[in-house]
């Protein structure tokens, strides 16, 4: 009882810490939901059944940006979220001034605390379609307040992290430079505050190793990388006084902007020049950096007359629009770039601009029985697993061979061959033999109270390596990924398949 004392303690504080960040503190999001969420949940509390128990999942169901996998993250604002809820005055004369709810419901609301059970993968996991990031059990009321701001925290976050590990696994290709690096530089691009701090929260989850967006780096302790913009160099009487006041300024951190004027016949010549009066005074010129024109062409042509001169050590930063693909392209051209700073198809993931998680309902209690519950669709993707259930991912030394959804009190014996099919061509089967099991959901509330530490955001990047470290290249590659398993077990198929066929004989009768 000690040790369990102790790490809800634990969790306490740490989340008390995050609700001190900058993003966090004084913010009140009672009021971040859809109407129809207060609408269903007055019903519900007029028909007396506020209190029934349910179990909501939340998952997507089709990977973003031609990926493999996502990049689950989000979590701490979850928690955040869900630890300090609850309607202020405001909000409550905010709500009655609407005249659509009775006062004994907005007294209700006024003692309102979120009271139920929270299940979720660990923020820097690895997660597939149809797969429940978040299981939520408790009183229908309650869960269903939720449901918008839960989805618009997972959403976000696990799009930009997922995002931004395909532009840093483009930039690792770099053969010439296999150190090259990620700089996030989203901020003006960004489709609001939240979304730019946010945003490079996950972003360096997905690998980026610093940012320019200083709030962002306060608040979550990110390396804080920035130089110079075009109007300074413009308003300077010539460029290389620009740049000498530059390095006068900063001179054990000189990068300088280089393609104000023209990269080759200005920029670089005189980038030269302050490097060289910078060696001769026992300093270095640590980089210069391109932000428009031929990248390749002009980061060669930079690097011969960098060499030429003797400043080999200098590195070239590349921005402009960059996104994976334009960074492959610039590698197969054989770029000389150490490094990339990356901001509006970064922040905005622009080619794919959401996940497109959802929240279903999947049990809900009549009696003293939690009865399993099924979304029925025409098209077969929505039709939603039934259950409360769990993940469990099965490794064969040490490699991801599957994952399997599970009902909750499902129990397997890794001694034991398992076989395992696909959830729609049943006829494609394998056995997996002396495998390991981990299981995915981890207890974060229970009865409303935080059990779960939330772990430093360098924690939750070094998991991301170490997730992606047990899939195969294929399931990893950009272009065509390999397609994961991830299957129904036995028991949770036979119940999705007997729910369906109740419905079917229901609708004929």
């Amino acid at each position: 009882m000690n040790e369990v004392s102790n790490q809800r303690e634990r969790a306490q504080q740490r989340v008390e810490e995050i609700a001190a960040l900058p993003v966090y503190r004084d913010r009140n999001l009672a009021l971040l939901t859809d109407l129809y969420q207060l609408t269903m949940m007055y019903g519900h509390f007029k028909a007396g059944r506020h209190e029934q128990r349910v179990v909501f999942d939340l998952f997507y169901r089709k990977n973003p940006c031609g990926n493999g996998y996502v990049i689950a993250a989000g979590l701490e604002q979850v928690v955040w979220y869900l630890h300090q809820l609850q309607f202020s005055v405001d909000d409550l004369a905010y709500l009655r001034s609407l005249d659509m709810f009775s006062e004994d419901f907005l007294e209700y609301l006024r003692d309102f605390r979120f009271r139920g059970d929270v299940y979720a993968v660990p923020e820097g996991t690895v997660v597939f379609p149809n797969e429940p990031l978040l299981r939520i059990e408790g009183a229908i009321a309650e869960v269903q307040l939720i449901e918008s701001a839960l989805l618009a925290f997972i959403n976000h976050q696990s799009l930009i992290a997922t995002k931004s590990r395909r532009i840093v696994e483009a930039a690792q290709t770099n053969v010439k430079h296999p150190g090259s690096a990620v700089i996030e530089m989203g901020l003006r691009r960004a489709q609001n505050a939240d979304a730019a701090v946010f945003g490079t929260r996950a972003a360096f989850i997905g690998g980026c190793v610093a940012t320019s967006n200083v709030l962002a780096a306060k608040s979550y302790d990110i390396p804080v990388a920035g130089t110079q913009g075009h109007s300074w160099i413009q308003s300077f009487p010539t460029e290389l006084e620009a740049f000498e006041a530059y390095r006068a300024a900063f001179p054990e951190n000189t990068v300088l902007l280089v393609d104000t004027y023209d990269v080759l016949r200005s920029g670089v010549p005189n980038a030269i020049r302050v490097g060289l009066a910078m060696k001769e005074a026992g300093q270095s010129l640590k980089g210069i950096r391109i932000d428009s024109g031929d990248l390749a062409y002009l980061s060669k042509r930079s690097r011969q007359m960098l060499n030429a001169a003797g400043l080999a050590d200098v590195q070239i930063i590349a921005s402009s629009d960059l996104d994976e693909y334009t960074i492959r392209d610039l590698l197969t051209q054989g770029a000389e770039i150490d490094s990339f700073g990356v901001g509006t198809r970064l922040i905005t993931s622009t080619d794919c601009p959401a996940l497109g998680c959802v929240y279903k309902l999947v049990a809900q209690q009549f009696g003293d029985r939690l009865e399993p519950r099924i979304k029925i669709s025409e098209n077969p993707n929505k039709v939603t697993n039934p259950g409360k259930k769990k993940v469990l991912r099965l490794y064969v030394d040490g490699a991801a061979v599957a994952d399997l959804i599970a009902l909750a009190d499902e129990q397997y014996d890794p001694s034991e061959p398992l076989e395992l099919f696909h959830p729609i061509h049943t006829y494609k089967r394998k056995v997996v033999q002396n495998y390991e099991i981990e299981e995915l959901l981890v207890p974060v509330f229970i009865g409303g109270d935080l059990v779960y530490e939330l772990p430093s955001l360098r924690s939750i990047q070094a998991r991301v390596e170490h997730q992606l470290s047990a899939f195969s290249s294929e399931i990893r590659r950009h272009l065509n990924p390999h397609e994961y398993h991830v299957d129904l077990s036995q028991p949770l198929w036979d119940l999705k398949q007997r729910l369906l066929h109740q419905w079917r004989r229901s609708a004929q009768s």
